[in-house]
């Protein structure tokens, strides 16, 4: 077989694309000029580079770590014992679980009001600021104020993630899903592991940056992050689309209409068995990936031993095989198909969880790092594009995306709650990592009836 798409693919893809454009020529107007243009697709994959940041540095690399350092082992909070581990789960679970509420509201809005520009970059601003605000986070007298930061970075962070993927198919045809998600998510680690380089020296010759200490330069480490963020970001959204703003009576008008656009996306999608399927799949899935990347770091500070300089190593290595591993799933899907690509990388998951809670010295851990790096950015990007092939429509990507979004956000509160839940009850990570593989077998189950060439227009 060669590398060409299987001809039903396609002509099911060109169907699908010359409907889209049909039937939504009125809404599409001034956007259909933006489709496939060069300097409109770099732009987005450009806010990919700005954001990613975040993930890497501090969700991955470094705050996990410091958080472990600065906060006691064990203590006293809201009238509850906690670990600092679980105290960090929780925090991650809290903070998706007020997104995942705000998400249909916010999306019907972006639709219905046409500011799916506007809240992509309320959320970059709350997300950077949030992250310039850990500078003053020392030690276990400034919990709360961590905390809070820390918060306010997810939040900005996953927040603007419907809106920011919301964008794909407005600006390029469905052909070029796959190959331009795929860029996205590699400009994103190549973007991060840069900043992340800079980290790393400074945390380890912070002299030769003229910073006092291991400590302030972590903390500054957090700064360069938010300017990151908002820089790039900014630079993003002169690229992308501008807003075209609908008629409205009032904010609480379009937030009405908002809704009701949300519920009606919501019963297209209950008409559509196979988007069904791709969800509940991609729901149980994003639960363990998820929760993976969110706590790895912690995992190994806590349980291995590693200090803060080694991990960002292991997260260099990590990043490094994941810009690789998004084109390969890319290579992959276009040769034999996007669930193929996605099964493929769900068995690694699988193999990966046995092996984290068998794993003892420093070396093993490398390699099941490597593993992560491997399928982390190919599972994400082939969710992305393969959801986007399943909308039927152009007109209100921004409420089928909040599905995607708040199916991933609740994810990830169930993953993380139950990893911190195990961890608070046991002691052990181990035995919290080890639960993850339940939830990717379960999404292997559930692909298995998945036929994305059934997909018809709903």
């Amino acid at each position: 077989m060669d590398g060409s798409l299987p001809i039903n693919n396609y002509c099911t893809c060109a169907r699908r694309q010359k409907l889209l454009l049909n039937r939504n020529s009125t809404y599409l107007g001034s956007m259909l000029q933006q489709l496939n243009d060069r300097r409109t697709m770099n732009g987005w994959a450009l806010f990919d580079w700005a954001n990613s940041a975040f993930a890497l540095v501090i969700t991955t690399a470094i705050f996990p770590p410091y958080f472990e350092a600065v906060i006691d082992k064990e203590f006293t909070a809201l009238g509850m014992q906690f670990s600092n581990s679980s105290w960090l789960a929780f925090t991650i679970s809290i903070s998706y679980l007020i997104i995942a509420a705000l998400s249909p509201v916010l999306s019907g809005i972006a639709d219905a009001g046409g500011r799916r520009k506007f809240f992509l970059q309320a959320f970059t601003t709350i997300g950077g600021l949030g992250c310039l605000s850990l500078y003053f986070f020392q030690d276990m007298g400034d919990l709360w104020l961590g905390t809070i930061g820390f918060m306010l970075g997810l939040i900005g962070f996953a927040g603007g993630l419907v809106f920011y993927n919301s964008f794909l198919p407005v600006i390029a045809t469905v052909d070029r899903f796959d190959k331009l998600s795929a860029k996205g998510f590699a400009m994103g680690y190549v973007g991060s592991v840069l900043l992340l380089i800079l980290n790393l020296a400074m945390v380890l010759k912070p002299e030769l940056f003229g910073i006092p200490d291991t400590g302030m330069a972590t903390r500054l480490a957090f700064v360069t992050v938010g300017i990151w963020w908002l820089v790039f970001g900014y630079i993003s959204f002169s690229r992308l689309p501008d807003d075209v703003r609908k008629k409205s009576a009032g904010l609480a008008d379009v937030a009405k209409k908002g809704v009701e656009e949300f519920q009606s996306v919501w019963k297209k999608v209950k008409a559509s068995p196979q988007t069904l399927r791709f969800l509940g799949a991609f729901f149980s899935y994003s639960a363990g990936v998820q929760t993976v990347i969110f706590l790895a770091s912690l995992f190994a500070a806590k349980e291995l031993g590693f200090e803060t300089s080694e991990l960002i190593q292991v997260v260099l290595i990590l990043q490094i095989v994941a810009i690789g591993g998004a084109y390969l799933a890319a290579s992959v899907s276009k040769r034999y198909g996007n669930k193929a690509a996605i099964y493929f990388q769900l068995v690694i998951w699988f193999c990966i969880c046995l092996a984290g809670y068998f794993v003892q010295g420093k070396s093993t851990f490398y390699g099941v790092a490597a593993a992560v790096g491997l399928v982390m950015g190919g599972i994400q990007s082939m969710s992305r594009s393969t959801y986007a092939k399943l909308i039927p429509t152009r007109e209100d990507v921004t409420s089928y995306f909040s599905f995607y979004d708040i199916l991933e956000k609740m994810a990830i509160v169930m993953g993380t709650f139950i990893f911190a839940g195990l961890d608070l009850l046991t002691g052990s990570m181990r035995l919290s990592l080890l639960a993850l593989s339940f939830f990717f077998a379960m999404g292997m189950i559930i692909l298995w009836r998945f036929r994305l060439e059934e997909v018809e227009t709903i």
